[in-house]
């Protein structure tokens, strides 16, 4: 959906106004469709949120295999190129020593793990906040293991713009959680006692994980000689007339967005995929750089790094939630079954677009590593 030039010849995005237009679509829409159907607006802008949508439909067979199927075909060509690729040399691995802070992050996420699941009497009232420590035990582990590997990692290349992401990733998920009100996936247990000061406190704490934690676990990713020699050069994928596609895709999401709170049993998916399309949509009818380019010189590196570490991430996410405290419950509509800790099975599946977004999402701070672009 882009030229093929390369990243760097190309014009960044203008972050300020793609990140303004984004958030009046993803925000204004819904709402829109709720009033229009003249619908109580209460339910939706309630903080913090206590109400509870209607219950989602039960399992459908139909539904399940139909969307098994859609996620095989769309993954099976990728993992197939994978697991036949040949490792390369060109990303050299196990050259450089571990570093020290990366032991103690290592010791550090272990402590964070024992206490987020058991229950020490005296450790009663911090039982609630342990997803931060955990998630910036697992950011520094990560960093530490992508250092072994290449010399370098983003938490030490770039210290600010790496700190950046921490703030942008706050902002970023908080409009996952008002998408979540028209839909009602998810819904969190064990915090009910927050007020709204509370509430939003803790929550941007570990919000503001999810970006850091995803960006550093693809960039290790893309350290792996398999991948490369998988991604780097593979089929290249242009698409005619693509301002055209582009305006298409943004007006059929912007009305599916506004149909979001309307026909939520049907539409529940767009909650992890209207981000990206908005985004990358917009992009290229501006004439900007989109995270696609390089797709049409063949290059899938950033594309199945960012994926992969999403679904990586998204493992670790259920699993250290499934014996929290405070944690999340997943209702889904049709699919709500096989469950992976607390996560349908077929669930895992929104990692993957979530990956691309937050790739997307990370290249407004212009810290995506020449390896996975």
């Amino acid at each position: 959906m882009d030229s093929g030039s390369s990243m760097e010849d190309a014009p960044r995005p203008s972050a300020p106004l793609l990140v303004g237009i984004t958030a009046l679509i993803l925000v204004g829409a819904p709402l829109a469709g709720i009033w229009l159907t003249g619908q109580p607006l209460g339910q939706y802008l309630e903080f913090p949120p206590r109400s509870v949508l209607a219950a989602a439909s039960g399992f459908s067979w139909a539904a399940f295999w139909a969307l098994a199927v859609l996620v095989l075909v769309a993954v099976a060509p990728l993992v197939w190129r994978l697991l036949n690729a040949q490792s390369t040399t060109r990303v050299a691995t196990a050259r450089h020593d571990f570093p020290i802070w990366g032991w103690a992050a290592l010791a550090w996420l272990g402590v964070s793990w024992v206490f987020a699941w058991t229950r020490f009497p005296w450790f009663e009232p911090f039982q609630q906040h342990t997803f931060t420590p955990l998630w910036l035990g697992y950011i520094g582990v990560i960093n530490a293991l992508t250092v072994r590997r290449a010399g370098s990692s983003l938490l030490t290349r770039s210290p600010l713009r790496f700190t950046a992401l921490f703030p942008l990733s706050a902002l970023f998920w908080w409009f996952f959680e008002y998408l979540n009100r028209f839909v009602g996936n998810w819904r969190y247990v064990g915090i009910a006692d927050f007020g709204a000061l509370e509430y939003t406190f803790f929550a941007t704490l570990a919000f503001s994980t999810v970006l850091p934690a995803v960006a550093s676990t693809a960039e290790w990713l893309g350290t792996i000689g398999r991948l490369d020699a998988a991604f780097a050069r593979w089929h290249p994928v242009r698409i005619p007339g693509r301002k055209i596609a582009a305006a298409c895709v943004l007006i059929f999401t912007t009305l599916s967005l506004t149909g979001l709170g309307v026909f939520r049993e049907y539409l529940f998916p767009l909650v992890w995929v209207s981000p990206a399309l908005v985004i990358i949509s917009l992009q290229v009818l501006g004439d900007r750089a989109t995270l696609l380019a390089p797709l049409v010189r063949g290059d899938w590196r950033a594309f199945a790094s960012y994926t992969a570490a999403a679904l990586l991430c998204g493992f670790f996410w259920e699993m250290w939630n499934y014996g929290s405290l405070a944690h999340w419950e997943y209702s889904i509509p049709y699919v709500d079954g096989f469950r992976i800790f607390e996560m349908p099975l077929l669930g895992y599946a929104g990692y993957l677009p979530f990956g691309i977004e937050c790739a997307a999402i990370v290249a407004l701070v212009g810290e995506i590593p020449e390896n996975n672009i």
